[in-house]
């Protein structure tokens, strides 16, 4: 916000003849504008920085939606194991973000690769970032690590979720958001010194730079690590292995649902910024067309995930519904600021196009992921990316990426395509950075016997083996053993009746 600007040596002269003293008058009502104005100035942070604050918060319960998504969709002797790692991913996260995440990620003045200051959290806060900062960046980096669990679910050891989370959130991820978040990143759209194409890499909340890197990383987990045992027949036939929970499965697609309201809308960091002073519109306007385009994605694909399903299996399918809505959102985080709310609606339905495309490749492949994490996030992140080079609108882009003029906007809006060269550069090389850090951690520990657990544990399922006993009483489908007879006990001194 600007300041009230007040000169006594121009005041004085106003107040006329009869003040006795213009001079300390005109001072005395200067100093008092002056504290008004730094009174505006401290208001713009606070309302900036709590509303950073709610998003992040908003951010993190996402991490209580992965959670119970993920025990919904592994069967019931694996519910414990999977928890934990959820757990560990924010607890590992954490730690590793603080200490080194943070500064290769945002730690500038820095070179275009990697950041090189705010080592656990040294300088901060700043000018440049503060507290609450750190908070929101820790809770998109968990998110990454989050998806990367899904793939590898049931039948990974346990020291090996805690190497790959801390090797992903404290290394991996803050790599690819430096290039495309940081002032100084190589591929940065707010680099306006020196912008990929003269426009920079577009991705306003993350469809490549969380749900790419999260998706390809479980994508080389799950590939080197191979198919549950039962998932695939002798002759290569894709066998269901469904999830215990379809309610845990809803439950947490609402509250990823209710989390990306932070995701996508607090990705503007601050709300308290007038486009044009004294206007009901700015960018306040701006976050709520986020929260807009964000919902139309997601339902729009929950709806034609769902009428795809049964044209191709004849069911209406809950799991997979979740699925598509989940995928549209992940498509729709890269360009959610920047596109029209109908644009939206395009992008929500080809992103549930792709993932069903995606799992059937997935089926030919013999590729299996329980939580069809590649699949979404991978697949979906790279639609999403390019769907915001084709559809970016030229009033958005200046709105949110303000310093450069007449930058370049989306294919199919009249913009060109220097945007869409940026954008198939970024997937290019987030394919390839993720390929080449966590590929050969997932290989090494499989080399090393850390990566997969026993085929005893494996069928008996880690809850008892490794976890001391499972979360609840519940037989899987799969589950040779005889499922527990329930018989009705009646009250002391009773008469047993028929029912």
């Amino acid at each position: 916000m600007a300041a009230l600007d007040c000169s006594a040596d121009l005041l004085a002269p106003l107040l006329g003849p009869n003040t006795t003293n213009p001079t300390a008058a005109a001072a005395y009502i200067c100093s008092r504008f002056a504290t008004v104005s730094s009174k505006f100035v401290d208001t713009t942070y606070a309302v900036d920085t709590t509303y950073l604050l709610f998003s992040a918060y908003l951010v993190f319960s996402m991490q209580l939606g992965f959670a119970m998504l993920c025990a919904g969709s592994v069967r019931a002797k694996n519910t414990m194991n999977i928890m934990l790692t959820n757990v560990l991913d924010a607890a590992a996260g954490g730690l590793f973000y603080y200490l080194f995440g943070f500064a290769f990620a945002f730690g500038s003045p820095s070179n275009g690769f990697i950041g090189r200051h705010f080592f656990g959290l040294k300088r901060v806060p700043s000018s440049s970032y503060d507290y609450s900062n750190f908070l929101y960046q820790w809770a998109f980096a968990i998110a990454a690590a989050g998806i990367t669990s899904g793939s590898i679910a049931e039948r990974t050891q346990f020291v090996a979720y805690l190497i790959y989370s801390a090797f992903l959130t404290g290394f991996v991820y803050p790599v690819v958001s430096h290039w495309f978040w940081a002032s100084d990143g190589w591929a940065s759209a707010f680099n306006t010194g020196n912008l990929l194409f003269g426009t920079g890499v577009i991705d306003f909340a993350g469809s490549g730079v969380v749900h790419m890197v999260g998706g390809i990383a479980g994508l080389w987990g799950a590939l080197i690590e191979g198919p549950r045992i039962g998932r695939f027949d002798h002759s290569g036939r894709s066998v269901s292995l469904r999830g215990h929970s379809a309610s845990l499965v809803v439950l947490g697609t609402f509250l990823l649902w209710f989390g990306w309201y932070g995701f996508n809308p607090g990705s503007f960091n601050k709300i308290l910024n007038p486009y044009t002073s004294g206007n009901y519109y700015g960018q306040w306007s701006a976050v709520g067309r986020t929260a807009v385009t964000t919902t139309l994605a997601g339902c729009t694909a929950a709806l034609t995930t769902l009428f795809g399903k049964r044209i191709l299996s004849g069911h209406w399918n809950v799991t997979d519904v979740c699925n598509g809505l989940l995928g549209g959102f992940a498509a729709i985080t890269a360009g959610c600021s920047v596109v029209e709310p109908w644009a939206a609606i395009v992008c929500g339905f080809v992103a549930a196009v792709v993932l069903i495309s995606c799992n059937k490749l997935a089926e030919k492949v013999r590729y299996d992921d329980p939580l069809e994490a590649a699949q979404l996030h991978g697949g979906c992140g790279i639609w999403g990316v390019i769907f915001t080079a084709l559809f970016a609108t030229e009033k958005y882009v200046n709105e949110v990426y303000p310093g450069k003029p007449r930058r370049p906007y989306g294919l199919f809006m009249g913009g060109g395509g220097r945007l869409l060269a940026a954008h198939m550069i970024q997937i290019l090389v987030i394919i390839g950075w993720v390929s080449a850090t966590m590929g050969p951690l997932f290989f090494v520990l499989h080399k090393l016997r850390l990566l997969r657990i026993s085929t005893e544990d494996e069928m008996a399922g880690m809850d008892l083996t490794r976890h001391g006993g499972f979360a609840y009483i519940y037989h899987d489908e799969d589950d040779p053993q005889k499922p527990m007879q329930l018989r009705k006990v009646e009250p002391a001194g009773s008469t047993p009746t028929d029912s």
